[in-house]
């Protein structure tokens, strides 16, 4: 337990490092990563390194990952949220590291949200079924 929260507090301070780093750069994209209990849970802790990765993989310095605490939908968990300015919040629900990749290439990278993966998408397929 004492390693676990060594590590989240090594990529809290990483992610405030890199935040800062952000601000004096000017507004960029910020992925939030539900890491309350329901989140972590589900799986949340490796989608948000997966992120994480992904971002310092392809050298994107204009992507912030941080982490929130509960975003009020359990049962969609893990859920990340991508904010861009000047565009509409977009919601990205039951992640895993898989699907991280893609959203990183055609959201953060080429500015395509993978409606898929979205609540809306999500809450239309319930609606159907």
């Amino acid at each position: 337990m004492i390693k676990f929260i060594q590590e989240l507090e090594e990529i809290r301070k990483k992610a405030l490092e890199e935040l800062e780093f952000r601000k004096q750069q000017g507004e960029g994209i910020r992925v939030v990563v539900g890491m309350a209990t329901c989140g972590i849970a589900a799986g949340a802790r490796p989608v948000m390194l997966k992120f994480i990765e992904e971002i310092q993989k392809r050298n994107l310095k204009n992507v912030t990952v941080v982490q929130t605490g509960c975003i009020g939908l359990c049962k969609y968990e893990p859920i990340v949220e991508v904010y861009e300015p000047n565009k509409e919040k977009v919601t990205y629900v039951k992640m895993t590291p898989e699907k991280v990749t893609r959203v990183v290439a055609e959201h953060l990278v080429n500015g395509k949200p993978v409606y898929e993966y979205t609540i809306g998408y999500e809450e239309n397929k319930e609606a159907n079924n």
